[in-house]
Formats: structure tokens, C-alpha cells, sequence
């Protein structure tokens, strides 16, 4: 009797010959020719310099922009996906802004709950347990009933974190987590990211795939276990952390040793 094989899932990403363009200028080519897969439950960091594209390259990861050439999928469905009969698939996949990206006017509690009373029709217990889960989780409950603009940059990139998780993602893109912390809010993002990877409560214990970038990779090392690095229009898909340090791109030296590294 042949057995079954083991995981059906497609891939969380697969693109083929894909293009990104700049945000504020589509035209503007950030990436040619992705050639990319990441499978379910893998921790990649995708690494370049300042202006290389990152931001831009995530965004068009997390469908909220177009691929400006070549095949996207995101979980087996062709990207962007803008249609409402395929919300359901569009909500397994979490955006973390730089900087949170929070609405000033709600309080941080009430930014986390935004996406949930929007999305789902909740009870009061079930959203407020949730909630304070989420709060627990980042360490933001004694800043719940404040408004972002009355707590530091690093808990609102907290809040931002913790407003994307309320939906349960599979998938979870981070846009550049690390930059302008010190090295105990850098240390608290790593090993939250690590909790997140191999499967916590707050994400139904179930390990999540995880996308981050960065403009310095040795952060890194012990966390993420796969690495690409964005430079000259090309995303270079380098594999382990062994593969990164044997590398002898330019780019990608650079990148490792990009100054004082996060303890």
C-alpha cells in the first residue's frame, strides 16, 4: 500500500521571474526576476542597505502592491489578492509596519482590537480575552489604555506587532523590526520571533512563517534559518547562515559588518 505523501500545502510564497517596482514610482525597478519559495513554517530574513528596496520588495510580498512581472502565489492563490471572495486567503497573511503605523486617535488596545471588530463579529469577552493575550504577549498592557503618540517608538513597533497577530496569520511579514531598537527591545523581537517560528499561543500554537527584513544580518545569526539579500535590482537567495558567511558577494559582506551588531 503506498503511503500518502507527507505535507500537500503549496508553498506560502512561490514566485516565478516576479518584478517589484518602487511604491511611490512603479516604474522604478526594486527587483527583477525573483525566483523565490518559501515553504510553511520557515524563518527567512531578506537583507539590503538603506534605500535597496526592502520596503518596497515587502509590500509587494503582502500584496499591497502588484507584481510589475512574472507569477506570484501566496499559499497556492495568485497575488495581489484584492477580491472579496478571496478575503478568507487574504487574512492568513500579517503585515508589521516600521514604526507600527498606528491610528493616533485609539488607544494601543484598541488598535490591537481594530482588525478583529472589523473582520469578525466577537463578543465582548472573546475580544477583550484576545485582546489581553495579544497584550501579555508584547508586554503592552500597562500602555493599553494609552494612545501611540504617548509611548515610545519601540512599543508602538510592539503595538503594530501585536495589532497584526489578532487575526491569526500563517504567514507574517516584518518590515525592518530591529531598526532603532536598543539591544533589550532587540533581544525581546528575536526571541518573540523565535516563540512565533516554533508555534506559541498567540498564534494558536501552530509554528508561523515569518518574513523580516534587515540592513544588518548578524542580529540574525541563531534565529532566522534562511537568508536572501536585496542589492543591485536582485534578490540573492543565499540559504543558511553557512551559505551567508561563505558568500562572497559584495552586498552581502557588506551587510555583515554594518557596524555595532545588537547584543
Amino acid at each position: 500500500m503506498n503511503e500518502a505523501p507527507a505535507n500537500l500545502s503549496p508553498p506560502a510564497i512561490a514566485m516565478s521571474g516576479v518584478g517589484a517596482g518602487a511604491n511611490r514610482d512603479p516604474g522604478v525597478t526594486v527587483a527583477a526576476d525573483v525566483r523565490w519559495t518559501v515553504n510553511l513554517g520557515e524563518f527567512w530574513v531578506v537583507a539590503g542597505q538603506q534605500h535597496s528596496g526592502k520596503t518596497d520588495f515587502l509590500m509587494m510580498v503582502g500584496g499591497l502592491t502588484a507584481p510589475t512581472a512574472g507569477e506570484y502565489r501566496f499559499l497556492g492563490e495568485p497575488m495581489p489578492i484584492f477580491e472579496e471572495t478571496r478575503l478568507s486567503e487574504r487574512l492568513k497573511l500579517g503585515f508589521v509596519f516600521d514604526g507600527g503605523q498606528l491610528l493616533g486617535h485609539l488607544t494601543v488596545a484598541e488598535n490591537i482590537a481594530l482588525p478583529l471588530r472589523y473582520h469578525f463579529d466577537l463578543g465582548s469577552e472573546e475580544l477583550q480575552s484576545r485582546v489581553r493575550a495579544l497584550l501579555d504577549f508584547t508586554e503592552l498592557r500597562p500602555w493599553a489604555n494609552s494612545t501611540p503618540g504617548t509611548v515610545g517608538r519601540s512599543w508602538q513597533q510592539r503595538a503594530g506587532l501585536a495589532r497584526a497577530l489578532a487575526l491569526g496569520p500563517e504567514v507574517l511579514l516584518l518590515d525592518s523590526p530591529l531598526t532603532g531598537l536598543d539591544a533589550r527591545h532587540a533581544h525581546w523581537w528575536l526571541n518573540g520571533l523565535d516563540q512565533l517560528s516554533r508555534g506559541h499561543g498567540v498564534g494558536h500554537g501552530k509554528p508561523m512563517t515569518l518574513v523580516a527584513t534587515a540592513d544588518d544580518l548578524r542580529p540574525w545569526r541563531g534565529h532566522a534559518k534562511h537568508f536572501a539579500c536585496l542589492a543591485d535590482q536582485r534578490l540573492l537567495v543565499l540559504g543558511d547562515w553557512l551559505a551567508v558567511e561563505n558568500c562572497r558577494e559584495q552586498a552581502v559582506c557588506d551587510l555583515l559588518d554594518a557596524g555595532p551588531a545588537h547584543d
